[in-house]
């Protein structure tokens, strides 16, 4: 009875896990079709032009309609949009509205489709890496994942680091509001959207957005320019762990970028010394 009921639960365990990874991977071409529409504005352009058929969306983009025809289908078959199934003519569903175009809401989900792809793009060179031991650079991942990195996390920055988030550690909100001015260090601050939502929300700091990447950096400044905050803000391409910005700052803060450090110790402790100090997730 034993090995009959270990069959079972073997057979059970199987069927499960080819269950989940074929529904994972439903899943998957989901995201890749949201990428596409994503890139190519085809959300944008059916919430700007309303229901359109295949002809109508490559008119209005310049694209060819036997491919938008196609992307169409599994966009309605996957009810990512609805059809009106006697003109052919595709909109978006209520509420995906939100979800797909909406950049300052906290549903905001298209750039997932991003962050995918870009850790897709060097899948090679991560095999290798298993072979090797060497690493991977962060550049092999192309502009996809900083960018969906900064897209995804834009939202929560605008709209919960100074409201919700740094007044919850209670010591720190009110060094930040008081004087002198103090001095913040943003580090991995990626494409900067943090460093200016955290000038924006305290109106006295100072803040230094820290990256070692340099289309990131790029992408900071570009976003600072007409800000208001370029008084305040500076973005600079260097390495956190430089002792020189030891005893600079009177915060230093990391988000969503610890975990991904090589060496998240020494890009920590060392422009943390002498400084109070905060992370976040």
């Amino acid at each position: 009875m034993g090995d009959i009921a270990s069959a079972a639960d073997s057979d059970t365990r199987r069927d499960a896990l080819v269950e989940r990874l074929f529904l994972a991977t439903v899943g998957a071409w989901d995201v890749l079709a949201v990428y596409i529409g994503d890139r190519l504005g085809l959300y944008r352009a059916l919430a700007e032009h309303g229901p359109s058929s295949s002809g109508e969306l490559a008119d209005a983009l310049g694209l060819s309609e036997r491919y938008l025809r196609e992307w169409l289908e599994q966009q309605a078959t996957s009810g990512i949009l609805e059809v009106d199934l006697e003109t052919r003519r595709y909109s978006l569903a209520s509420g995906h509205d939100e979800a797909l175009l909406d950049q300052s809401s906290l549903n905001f989900i298209a750039p997932i489709g991003q962050l995918v792809v870009a850790c897709a793009r060097p899948l090679d060179a991560v095999l290798e890496a298993f072979r090797t031991g060497e690493g991977v650079p962060y550049t092999d991942y192309g502009a996809d994942l900083h960018e969906g990195q900064a897209r995804f996390t834009r939202p929560m920055f605008e709209q919960l680091l100074t409201s919700e988030w740094l007044p919850g550690v209670p010591e720190v909100h009110e060094r930040l509001l008081a004087d002198p001015p103090a001095r913040v260090a943003d580090v991995a601050c990626g494409e900067g959207w943090s460093s200016l939502a955290m000038a924006r929300g305290y109106p006295n700091v100072h803040v230094d957005g820290i990256d070692m990447d340099a289309a990131s950096i790029e992408e900071a400044r570009r976003h600072l320019q007409g800000s208001g905050l370029e008084d305040r803000v500076q973005f600079h391409l260097r390495d956190a762990a430089d002792e020189e910005l030891a005893g600079n700052y009177d915060l230093v803060y990391i988000h969503e970028a610890l975990h991904d450090m090589s060496y998240p110790v020494a890009g920590f402790c060392r422009p943390v010394e002498r400084c109070w100090s905060a992370t976040a997730r």
